[in-house]
């Protein structure tokens, strides 16, 4: 039987003969003896052309990502807002001048079998941790940039030579917020997940938290199902049966990590959306896992596969749908849209399908399990925050039909996802010229809200690096312009208050009989906490109570 590791060194292998026809490098058997080349590396080339970079020469630069994350709080990327021209480590340009520098000719000895070691070193060793002070560097590169432009908006040039606008003052917020979508528009493809404030692509594959885009009946279904406004949903009594159910997994041991989490939460996810049949169907878990993966929208060389999987997903949840009960959302949904043409695939009768929104509300409860483990991993750390929400939490029990308010619990979620946005940052395009602060700017522009900059700044929030749930008891905390956990105005997610009373169910069930009385990483519970929390590697020991 093949291993995994036999079956990477195939392809090591492979990757290395390739090179060698391409190279000509002799390649060194396991006895040590150089092997014949017949390939057509082995044939001389003609002299490359003027202008272009020889063969075996320095390559290209990188031209950087792709989306620039200027205070995004994504460990595996950096932002510079410094001169474009990067340089290599030996002081020359990066650019491409180096393109055109010859290679140093590679030494007589040197093999392809050395290539094979470097590839499977690289292999074997883990993957480098990102510097705390990277993501600390570009938000100081933001306070740098609003003290020079004195909080006007700045034109920056990024890595990858994309020119953006990135606002820097809570007014120019407020504006980016209230603008319509005619004149500021979302940036497709948008990379769209849980609880996000980016608007839905044209197939629908986005989550439920649109902007404004959506036609009017698509909206109000959203609005109607979801109960936006609402802090307790209609269905709360269901939901919260489910919950308690599932969150049984939870506890099961004395250890909790997100595997864990997420599939008790995917479990209750497919319960409270499409009903009880739906919760051990592992084939629609995983498709719906291939669409995140492909961030809902098919494209590339992949497309006729990724497509497969989206009608897939789309006939199960709609026969799902078809037998679902009035307390579920699917159900809801159903009775709000009335009958809809299951045999037009793309909608374009103009009518609103629920078996599309509801596989859309599948998508938007991704965030859940990775705000869930960093909210218990919070109050993990505060002892204080624990024993007073283990307490809300008991007597919520005999709390009737005020059930599912928590707002201890809420408080606690909202501040995790203050420290932790699912989103850290907004970008939009101008569809037309637009004036911010008196220059006009032309259509096509994009404009970046760093959403975790202003979050966490510390020149205008208070106690930025630290837990203080506290702060949201504020009646006007949910309308600070700074604080953008569902975003604002007419973006706002309609299914926020939802989601909170999702994440604060499973919150209080754990915490009804345990203790968080370990976890990992440590964090400091009176020290600034990190930038970025990575749920992955999160670990929580838990004791009864």
């Amino acid at each position: 039987m093949r291993t995994v590791q036999g079956a990477a060194l195939d392809g090591l292998k492979a990757r290395v003969r390739a090179l060698a026809e391409r190279t000509g490098l002799p390649v060194r058997s396991a006895r040590g003896e150089p092997r014949p080349h017949t390939g057509p590396a082995a044939r001389p080339r003609p002299t490359e052309r003027a202008g272009r970079a020889p063969r075996g020469g320095a390559p290209l630069a990188d031209p950087g990502p792709a989306v620039p994350p200027l205070g995004a709080e994504d460990p595996g990327r950096r932002t510079s807002v410094k001169e474009p021209l990067r340089r290599t480590s030996a002081g020359r340009p990066a650019g491409p001048a180096a393109a055109l520098a010859p290679a140093a000719p590679p030494a007589a000895t040197h093999t392809v079998l050395a290539t094979l070691g470097a590839l499977l070193t690289a292999a074997g060793r883990p993957r480098p941790r990102r510097r705390p002070g990277g993501v600390r560097a570009s938000a100081a590169a933001l306070r740098a940039l609003r003290a020079r432009h004195g909080d006007a908006p700045a034109l920056v040039r990024t890595r990858s030579g994309q020119t953006l606008l990135v606002l820097l003052d809570p007014q120019d917020l407020r504006r980016f917020y209230a603008e319509p979508v005619s004149v500021l528009a979302a940036d497709p493809p948008q990379k769209c997940r849980g609880m996000s404030t980016h608007e839905p692509g044209r197939d629908a594959d986005g989550p439920g938290c649109a902007r404004g885009e959506q036609r009017p009946e698509r909206r109000r279904m959203s609005a109607d199902v979801l109960a936006a406004g609402l802090p307790v949903h209609p269905a709360a009594g269901p939901i919260l049966t489910v919950v308690a159910e599932e969150a049984r997994h939870l506890t099961a041991t004395g250890t909790l990590e997100l595997v864990r989490v997420r599939h008790a939460v995917n479990r209750a996810a497919r319960r409270i959306v499409l009903g009880d049949p739906a919760a051990a169907d592992d084939e629609l878990a995983g498709w719906l896992t291939q669409l995140r993966a492909e961030d809902g929208r098919p494209r590339g060389g992949r497309t006729r596969a990724a497509r497969a999987v989206h009608d897939k997903a789309r006939a199960r949840v709609r026969e799902y749908v078809r037998h679902a009960g009035d307390d579920t959302l699917a159900g809801r949904a159903a009775r709000h849209a009335g009958p809809v043409d299951t045999t037009d695939p793309d909608g374009a009768d103009g009518g609103v399908d629920p078996a599309d929104e509801a596989r859309l509300w599948l998508l938007a409860m991704d965030a859940v399990p990775d705000t869930l483990l960093r909210t218990l991993l919070l109050l993990g750390a505060h002892p204080c925050e624990q024993d007073a929400a283990a307490a809300e939490a008991a007597a919520e029990v005999a709390a009737g039909r005020a059930r599912g308010e928590l707002p201890r619990l809420r408080a606690c979620v909202r501040e995790s996802l203050r420290l932790y946005p699912v989103v850290p940052d907004l970008i939009r395009v101008t569809r037309g010229e637009t004036e911010w602060r008196g220059v006009r700017h032309p259509a096509g522009t994009a404009v970046l809200l760093p959403a975790a900059f202003h979050q966490r700044d510390p020149e205008r929030v208070p106690a930025a690096h630290v837990f203080v749930p506290g702060r949201w008891k504020n009646p006007g905390a949910d309308r600070d312009i700074r604080m953008a956990p569902f975003s604002h105005g007419g973006g706002r997610c309609p299914g926020d208050q939802l989601g909170l009373m999702i994440t604060a169910a499973f919150c209080a069930e754990v915490l009804r009989g345990h203790r968080i009385t370990g976890t990992r990483p440590v964090l400091d519970p009176v020290g600034p906490l990190p930038v970025t929390l990575d749920p992955r590697g999160v670990r929580l020991t838990l004791t009864r109570r």
